[in-house]
């Protein structure tokens, strides 16, 4: 069957839809008919660019036969700009008239704290995260002209990342991490090292002008249907003050979740050493010599238990249920073929063209390949007793990340070391409960412990929506992330039922291209082109 994806354009929604019934439109291709390394079955894809009469929109088709307009069996329509309102990039960028020919007058420095400050206006967006999520809408609003105002607890630009554990990269190569309009330079690491990215950070808010307020959280907030605006009471967290705005669009960028999720465990407060959370940890510095307890077989708490093991601490991994082990190479990289021998924008634009019938195809077959390349790795697992699985219906990482954030690990070299006994193992339900000194085991025999560190994930975005707007945003609103009814993910990066409230986050490839798609239809909204 032959399907259209549509990205707020044809219907101002995402969605897709069967058949291939598109609205009459001219285009030319821009890029070379392309096949992807990973893709079954093997299809072509092409670029073309499309112009509508308030629209310029990118199409990405697939076919398995370019030879045959019969094969064509997806077509995906992008919106890429709005006519009329433009970027303010490239030739249409700022003069410098403004800020560098005023002589006797405000400077540039001026001119950005003086926008900051919000002394005389209200922003039209409130973004809630400075994080990769937070910036990149931030960016895109911006360059459309829309007045933003990203607000983030933490006291310094990029200390969503500068703050985390000490030994943490990226997973994923920084040639697929870009930041929209501002790319890495060429001579940085395969994998980027957290301090490097929460640098960077701090300079991509000051490059792109961005309104940012540091040591700021968001308090509570109420929409006011007569207005169209928001109350959003947000508090400084170094001296208390708070103050509201009342912005149109409030934009949550947090994470996709809340507060570490700090789960009741049977005896656990009696626990003697020191508890923490996997957020709260910096490094294992000050356990060498003592025993660790890592609960949780995520991402983190394999990295944890990597670092806890190599500042000499006896370290044992706690899994709780199946995980999908992969390594980062080759496995993981399987994902990026969709990249490979095209530009950054043409690989993201192909990387949404596909439906999620079509999406599982590809990440069943994908998966079978990863496995064949960690045979050797996930057999020295499971001789350990390890838990491991493909993911739901063998869809692989792809897919658990899409229904649920979590439940993998890209291995960064703590497998090796479960497999060889160096890092130990340690099933939950063997567990009957945590004791003063560790955790006492169904055998009768204790398991001990220094230091407990909790893997256990954070509350969800939806709990988050309902302790700062209320329950009945919250209700109104529903699942936030995870796959919908219709195959698109639950609330993110469009309109939600709640009027002036958006969700955006993700991977950093999930931030580039849909942070252009949220600034366009925020703009459309502004520019009356659009129902709110």
């Amino acid at each position: 069957m032959s399907t259209m994806v549509e990205t707020a354009v044809l219907s101002n929604d995402m969605k897709s839809v069967p058949g291939l019934e598109a609205p009459s439109m001219a285009g030319s291709p821009t890029t070379a008919t392309h096949q992807p390394a990973v893709a079954q079955p093997a299809v072509q894809s092409e670029q073309a660019q499309v112009e509508r009469w308030l629209e310029q929109l990118n199409a990405a088709l697939r076919s398995a036969n370019p030879a045959s307009v019969a094969s064509l069996f997806a077509l995906m329509t992008n919106l890429h700009e709005l006519k009329g309102f433009e970027e303010r990039i490239g030739e249409r960028r700022p003069t410098g008239e403004a800020y560098s020919r005023n002589f006797g007058g405000t400077n540039w420095k001026d001119q950005r704290i003086a926008s900051e400050r919000y002394a005389d206006r209200e922003p039209t967006a409130l973004v809630v995260g400075g994080g990769q999520a937070g910036l990149t809408v931030a960016a895109a609003l911006g360059h459309l002209g829309v007045d933003t105002l990203v607000i983030d607890r933490l006291p310094r630009v990029g200390d969503c990342w500068r703050t985390r554990y000490h030994s943490l990269a990226l997973h994923n190569p920084t040639q697929f991490n870009h930041l929209p309009y501002m790319p890495f330079p060429p001579n940085w690491p395969v994998y980027l090292p957290k301090d490097m990215l929460a640098e960077w950070f701090e300079a991509y808010a000051m490059a792109m002008e961005i309104n940012f307020w540091t040591s700021t959280e968001l308090v509570s907030g109420s929409y006011d249907d007569a207005s169209g605006r928001w109350s959003a009471v947000l508090r400084n967290t170094a001296d208390e003050r708070q103050r509201t705005v009342r912005p149109k669009h409030l934009i949550f960028a947090n994470g996709l979740v809340g507060a570490p999720n700090i789960p009741e465990l049977p005896g656990l407060k009696e626990f003697k050493g020191d508890l923490m959370h996997t957020s709260a940890f910096s490094n294992g510095a000050n356990w060498r010599g003592k025993k660790a307890l890592v609960l949780g077989t995520g991402s983190s708490g394999h990295d944890i238990a990597q670092d806890l093991h190599a500042n000499g601490a006896e370290t044992t991994i706690i899994q709780r249920g199946p995980t999908m082990v992969l390594s980062i190479s080759p496995s993981a990289k399987l994902t990026y073929g969709i990249y490979d021998g095209v530009p950054l924008e043409d690989g993201d634009l192909f990387a949404i063209v596909n439906t999620l019938p079509v999406l599982k195809r590809i990440l069943e077959a994908m998966t079978a390949r990863m496995v064949e390349f960690d045979r050797e790795l996930i057999d020295g697992l499971v001789a350990r007793g390890f838990k491991w699985h493909d993911g739901e219906d063998h869809l692989g990482h792809n897919m658990l990340i899409r229904t649920r954030y979590g439940g993998y690990n890209l291995d960064a070299g703590c497998s090796e070391l479960i497999v060889k006994g160096e890092v130990g193992l340690l099933q939950f339900d063997a567990i009957e409960r945590f004791a003063t000194g560790g955790a006492l085991l169904k055998d009768g025999s204790l398991q001990p412990a220094d230091l407990i560190v909790l893997g256990t994930g954070f509350v969800p975005q939806e709990a988050v929506v309902k302790k700062l707007l209320g329950e009945s945003v919250a209700n109104k609103v529903g699942p936030i992330w995870g796959l919908g009814t219709d195959g698109e993910m639950n609330n993110m990066w469009k309109r939600t039922p709640q009027q002036g409230l958006w969700f955006v986050g993700g991977s950093f490839s999930n931030c580039r291209i849909f942070s252009r798609h949220v600034a366009l239809q925020i703009k459309a909204i502004e520019e009356g082109l659009m129902q709110q």
